[in-house]
């Protein structure tokens, strides 16, 4: 069952499980799209028949205009946009819970989790935009080796936010556990990403369990 969710910064979409795990999974979106992107709206039904309670959402910035990028000066305020789903689903009593997004969204919700370690149990990154395209010398990973959550990265070998071994590279500064699950030919949209869903979900699992 699907429904819409709105409460304080959080404004979305319910996805309730026929036959829930006590897992949760809070999902938001890239800088350019917002949380009825089809990437989110078919992981979040993929969960859902796993028994995940879903809440797809979107970002702060999304809420105050219906187009263009965030601004960096409202970054914070996603952040805590990305908390206050999780604080949702927590209230809906998922015991479990990872917290993920596309690209930007995957971004906030890696620093989000940096700044308060409780969070979540486990990150779901899809396409971290490791730094800007054609520019591997502004990268956005200054806060990786403060991040204490379970990751697990998605990315595309096409993608041109970051090519996979940028991402080893790059993961390797994480002191917690991770997980790469490279998506042969996609690019940044993860086209590709719902083919390579079992294996997610499992190793997604692992990491939430271990």
């Amino acid at each position: 069952m699907e429904r819409a969710f709105e409460q304080d910064l959080v404004r979305g979409v319910l996805h309730h499980p026929a036959q829930p795990t006590g897992e949760g999974l809070a999902l938001t979106h890239g800088a350019g799209s917002n949380c009825n992107a089809p990437l989110l709206v078919l992981l979040a039904r993929a969960f859902a028949e796993a028994g995940f309670l879903v809440l797809r959402y979107d970002l702060p910035f999304r809420r105050q205009r219906s187009k263009g990028p965030p601004f960096p000066s409202g970054a914070a305020l996603d952040r805590q946009g990305v908390a206050a789903a999780v604080t949702a689903l927590k209230e809906l009593h998922a015991d479990r819970i990872c917290a993920g997004g596309h690209s930007y969204g995957g971004r906030q919700t890696a620093m989000a989790a940096a700044e308060h370690p409780p969070l979540a149990d486990a990150l779901l990154l899809l396409s971290y935009p490791l730094h800007p395209p054609n520019k591997p010398d502004q990268p956005r990973t200054a806060f990786f080796p403060d991040l204490r959550t379970p990751a697990l990265f998605v990315h595309g070998s096409a993608d041109p936010f970051g090519t996979l071994d940028e991402v080893r590279a790059a993961v390797a500064l994480i002191p917690s556990r991770t997980g790469l699950l490279a998506i042969p030919g996609a690019g940044h949209d993860l086209k590709r990403a719902p083919a390579a869903f079992p294996g997610l979900l499992s190793r997604l699992r692992a990491l939430m369990l271990a």
